[in-house]
């Protein structure tokens, strides 16, 4: 039933980019269809990934899956820095690591209830977390005084962004040799698309995905203002949640199923991505646009240190229940309207 809404909403991408191209329709109705066509074209994305990494064994699949798994949020967020809104740009990345942390891990607690949840695993995607945020302190810090955007500030995001990365891919190297399977490449043994259809499909969705989200982000202000929110709370919650939300969407699918453990590494893996190689790899490709500075707000850097040790804290015991669930979603909804309240930054 979800799969058939996903492929028939794939069909809302190109009717977006006609509106946008041809009408004059406003912009609130575009960020809406944008907002929606974007969660099907996340999800083809995801599909296809995973249909390529077949083919291609766990070291290349790992790549394309931090690579174009990514891709939603990535296009965004280099569409948003091309317009100039940094401060969409930090605020999406801050909302998409708190949004995996309590809202997915939580409604994936609340659909599966009782259960284990792999320790080591929460254990390894929680640091990676942690130590990201303590390296952005380094260029947030000096941010909360004068201009954030300062290119002093952008400088000291680019070290903070290589450490971030080389951890990532040792992590990863680390993690394929945990887990190392054996591959093999027959056709025989290989059930769904060829490696061309996968490859070719990542190509469309992904140039469909640029046409969408540039349409998103052009409207975004204009939305905003109309409905009396500010440009960083829609980051930060909205599109945040509109970037992931075909995967947030399978994680919850998954631990209804009963598959709880998945859930939550679905959940906590994600947010370790999206912290540890998405966020560093926004900040240094930008410098082929226009340098992103690192420089996360106060109710940022809250944001994160208490989503980490609210998880921290549910996650400790292996242990997961609904309670546990509905005390993340809780905690996210309070971090919502910390964001609400907070507003733009003022300047």
């Amino acid at each position: 039933m979800v799969r058939r809404i996903l492929i028939s909403g794939l069909a809302l991408a190109p009717v977006v980019v006609a509106l946008h191209s041809l009408t004059e329709l406003g912009d609130t109705t575009l960020f809406l269809l944008s907002a929606l066509a974007l969660i099907p074209l996340a999800w083809l994305i995801g599909e296809a990934t995973e249909h390529a990494a077949e083919h291609t064994g766990p070291g290349v699949g790992g790549f394309l899956n931090a690579t174009f798994g990514n891709a939603p949020e990535l296009i965004i967020a280099l569409i948003a820095v091309n317009e100039g809104l940094t401060e969409v740009v930090r605020g999406s990345l801050t909302g998409s690591v708190v949004g995996n942390l309590l809202l997915v891990l939580g409604f994936s607690l609340v659909a599966g209830g009782r259960g284990e949840i792999e320790r080591w695993s929460s254990f390894m995607s929680l640091g990676a977390i942690a130590l990201a945020l303590a390296l952005f302190l380094v260029p947030a810090i000096p941010s909360w005084d004068g201009n954030p955007d300062r290119r002093q500030i952008a400088d000291l995001s680019v070290p903070v962004a290589v450490v971030l990365l080389v951890v990532y891919l040792v992590a990863t190297v680390y993690s394929l040799r945990r887990h190392r399977i054996v591959h093999v490449s027959s056709d025989e043994e290989i059930e769904g698309w060829s490696l061309r259809l996968s490859l070719g499909v990542l190509g469309v969705a992904t140039v469909a995905t640029a046409l969408v989200a540039e349409t998103l982000v052009g409207s975004l202000t204009e939305f905003s203002r109309q409905a009396g929110l500010s440009d960083f709370f829609v980051a930060a919650v909205i599109v945040a949640i509109v970037g992931n939300a075909a995967e947030h969407g399978g994680a919850v699918i998954v631990a209804y199923r009963g598959k709880i453990k998945l859930a939550a590494e679905i959940a906590l893996a994600s947010a370790a991505q999206v912290a540890v190689f998405l966020i560093p790899a926004v900040a240094l490709l930008s410098w082929l646009i226009d340098p992103l500075a690192l420089g996360f707000r106060q109710v940022e850097v809250a944001a994160l240190a208490a989503a980490l040790a609210v998880v921290a804290v549910a996650t400790a015991g292996g242990k997961s229940s609904r309670l546990r669930g509905g005390t993340l979603v809780l905690a996210y909804v309070g971090i919502a309207i910390a964001f609400l309240v907070a507003g733009d930054r003022p300047g």
